[in-house]
């Protein structure tokens, strides 16, 4: 069972999404603004939820915001999905960029709601979960690259010794390109080797997410993902 936040002035979608993610076993809190979610995230000693679904537009405190906020706290790992009115490519992929991990499109049927946060859920699993080692085997092993660390048993990644905020689905396209540093992986062998199981992630979804990465990396001094136009990504082998 899983903490869900799910936010949206819409009463009656609202209890849409309530019943819709409850019929799946988990436990859903339901608020009415961003200005509750808010409250709700960071309330001393209050829940820690494992995802939020979190409409964009809403009156005072936006579902933006609401996002940009929780990416600069230390909860920011929490998957977000974005519900929004628009169906345009251009809005999916600013909510991505965001910081969200998924961005569903009113109106949707419950099905496809229910599927896209099963997936987050599952990429949210897999990367906060690192295989169980064999009996009496070490600890999986940091990798570091450059000023590059990635450390999957704390699940955190820094640069110049500066921790760097990724979200899970980020953290997983990290560590793929840290495993060979050097060698191209195309944008479909990324969504192979990290989302076999999820057909609701596109190349573009990709190319967003690898976006957001080298941002938050230049925010810190370093940009350890380089293009390969017509290929894909890679990641650098030297500062």
């Amino acid at each position: 069972m899983k903490r869900i936040l799910v936010v949206d002035d819409d009463p009656h979608l609202r209890d849409v999404v309530v019943y819709t993610l409850q019929r799946d076993g988990h436990a859903v809190t339901p608020v009415q603004d961003g200005r509750a979610a808010l409250d709700a995230l960071f309330k001393p000693d209050g829940v820690t939820f494992d995802l939020v679904v979190l409409d964009i537009l809403m009156p005072e405190v936006d579902g933006p915001e609401v996002c940009r906020r929780l990416r600069a706290s230390p909860r920011a790992h929490t998957p977000v999905v974005f519900l929004s009115s628009r169906d345009e490519e251009v809005d999916k992929i600013v909510g991505l960029e965001l910081g969200g991990d998924d961005y569903v499109t009113k109106p949707f049927s419950p099905r496809e709601l229910a599927a896209r946060v099963k997936a987050v859920l599952r990429r949210a699993e897999i990367a906060s979960t690192p295989p169980d080692p064999p009996r009496d085997a070490p600890p999986p092993a940091t990798v570091r690259c450059g000023p590059v660390t990635l450390d999957p048993a704390r699940h955190e990644v820094r640069c110049h010794e500066s921790v760097v905020h990724l979200t899970v689905t980020e953290f997983g396209l990290l560590a793929s390109l840290m495993e060979r540093p050097g060698h191209v992986l195309s944008r479909a062998k990324l969504m192979e080797r990290d989302y076999a199981w999820d057909n609701l992630i596109t190349e573009s979804t990709i190319d967003t997410h690898v976006k957001r990465i080298r941002k938050k990396f230049r925010d810190a001094g370093h940009d350890p993902i380089e293009t390969v136009h017509g290929v894909g990504y890679k990641l650098r082998e030297r500062e």
